[in-house]
């Protein structure tokens, strides 16, 4: 397909050629025929551009990449004389969602190993292993995801003995839901490096220990890498199956964009081959791994700004503390439900400043997970000093999930964006105020009150900890309940999203929250042609009724990704 002014360039030249005098309104006639060949209008439907002048629009015209105007049927068969032409029939549009936190990888990793999400007892989990280990070689490692004791009747962490008779000689590794603990059984734990038992400590981790000093299988946050690193690596083409399939089920969602939360070199370097080959069904907006070879990378070569937004690399994930249903979250006091625990800092607030520093010095955006109370305080206090370098900034906190009353203030003045996931809500609202108690809670998934204090809000799932369904989200966020509509009126429903805010939140928010509010987040002209085709409209229907909504067709770059068979 040629661009319009590539077509008017040949229509010039053929004139010249000929010694042909053509007239400037022919000359334009002509042009008007190539650019309409070259656009489609998307019609007779509800379409909610989210452009703040004009939130919702009767039709939208785009060419090969872009939105190409706005306006009614009428005024664009006008402008676009025998364009092609989308009858939704009814359907509703809105633009490509953005999912702000979310692990790419992860995802694809999930997909290819034991599903153990939704286990509701560790004898369904000894099920899905051994089906799954059925065409294993009998010395592959066992690997698997989705765990959480919190959905057990036994709400106990597991231990290895749980693991060892089924699987006495193979290694059998398992990341918890949150991917912030993992479970091995003794063979497993055979292949660390490191003596497990005794009294010492990973900085930033734990290892369960029994009463004896040995190692239950349980290690969290930190220690869970003495048992990573013994997992045998995956080649290349493996990565890039699992970054193909996650692509595959992120368009069948509706998602055309996503914030890659720690991205490795490694991992960097495949998607640019990949989008050498225009394999790449999803922007991607790269977080750098850590303080590792990415963020070296970055310092030394400068941000990668992607033109087209399909790659771009201008940020670094960096962590303060773990996950609280792990009791890995740091607080400020110890667990309502565990006074002997406080939670664990990744890394010292000394460090984490030194790394905030120092990326706020390469021109990066900084975003810092903080789950606990703590973890939240230590984030704005490393961000401080950041946000006094000349740098873009727009910094962010990853979850702001618990944040003690006086620090609320301290997103606002820091110019903070708050990257807040809503099932993680909805997900653990079933046993949250056991870990915080109930004055804690308060300041705990607490949008509304984030919005009030003027921080704005970019809204994502942290796939696969969630499942990557926008629709999930946007659900979660505006009725605060479970998928059976538990609780009865929403979870604390005074920190509900209205449908505007979330769905703002999931498109220009997420967008502005990675510099990309020019290009993406809304239908206007010249912005990227990324939108969804719904069944049916997310803003009217009944609550109840948002989960039965199906993504009918999704579409990046002007080009369906996805369409429902």
């Amino acid at each position: 397909m040629h661009s319009s002014a590539a077509l008017l360039s040949v229509f010039s030249n053929i004139a010249r050629s000929a010694s042909i005098k053509i007239s400037a309104a022919i000359l334009l006639a002509l042009w008007s025929v190539a650019s309409s060949a070259a656009v489609t209008i998307v019609g007779n439907g509800e379409i909610y551009s989210v452009a703040p002048q004009q939130p919702k629009i009767e039709a939208f015209a785009f060419d090969e990449d872009k939105f190409v105007a706005t306006g009614s049927l009428v005024e664009l068969r006008q402008q676009f004389a025998g364009a092609a032409e989308i009858d939704l029939e009814g359907a509703t549009v809105v633009p490509g969602f953005i999912d702000a936190h979310g692990h790419l990888l992860g995802l694809g990793q999930s997909l290819m190993r034991v599903d153990l999400v939704g286990s509701e007892d560790k004898a369904e989990i000894l099920r899905r292993l051994e089906s799954f280990a059925a065409d294993l070689p009998p010395d592959q490692w066992l690997l698997g995801r989705g765990w959480d004791q919190n959905d057990w009747p036994v709400k106990k962490l597991p231990t290895a003995s749980d693991l060892d008779a089924a699987f006495p000689t193979r290694p059998v590794w398992l990341e918890r839901i949150d991917g912030h603990a993992g479970w091995g059984n003794s063979a497993a734990m055979k292949f660390a490096k490191q003596k497990l038992a005794g009294s010492w400590q990973p900085e930033g981790g734990e290892i369960v220990r029994d009463k004896d000093g040995l190692p239950t299988g349980i290690f969290i946050d930190n220690a869970a890498q003495l048992i990573d690193q013994a997992v045998p690596p995956e080649t290349p083409a493996q990565l890039q199956e699992a970054l193909t399939r996650a692509m595959a089920m992120t368009a069948s969602v509706g998602l055309t964009s996503m914030h890659d939360a720690g991205t490795s070199k490694q991992v960097w370097e495949i998607l640019q081959s990949m989008k050498s080959r225009n394999e790449i069904a999803i922007r991607v907006y790269a977080m750098a791994d850590g303080n590792n070879s990415m963020l070296n990378m970055l310092c030394e070569d400068g941000a990668v700004m992607d033109p087209e937004a399909l790659l771009t690399a201008r940020a670094v994930k960096l962590y303060s503390d773990g996950a609280l249903g792990s009791r890995g979250a740091a607080m400020l006091a110890p667990y309502s439900d565990s006074p002997d625990q406080l939670g664990l800092l990744i890394v010292t607030p000394e460090n984490l400043g030194k790394t905030a520093l120092r990326a706020t010095q390469c021109g990066l955006q900084v975003n810092i997970h903080a789950i606990g109370d703590r973890g939240n305080r230590v984030s704005l206090d490393a961000l401080t000093a950041a946000t006094k370098m000349a740098n873009p900034g727009r910094h962010r906190i990853e979850h702001s999930q618990v944040i003690a009353a006086q620090d609320f203030p301290r997103f606002k003045s820091l110019n903070l964006i708050a990257s807040v996931q809503p099932t993680h809500a909805t997900s653990d609202m079933y046993w949250a105020e056991d870990r915080v108690g109930a004055e804690r809670i308060k300041g705990a998934y607490a949008w509304q009150r984030l919005i009030e204090s003027g921080v704005p809000l970019a809204l994502g799932s942290d796939f696969p900890v969630e499942k990557p369904d926008p629709l999930l989200g946007f659900y979660a966020a505006v009725s605060r309940q479970d998928s059976n509509g538990w609780p009865a009126g929403g979870w604390y429903a005074q920190q509900r999203l209205s449908r505007e805010q979330a769905l703002y939140g999931f498109t220009m928010g997420a967008a502005f929250a990675a510099f990309q509010e020019q290009l993406l987040g809304s239908i206007e002209a010249g912005k990227k042609a990324d939108f969804v085709v719904l069944s049916d409209d997310l803003m009217t229907v009944p609550v109840e009724q948002i989960l039965q909504i199906k993504i009918l067709n999704t579409y990046m770059n002007g080009k369906a990704i996805y369409n429902r068979e």
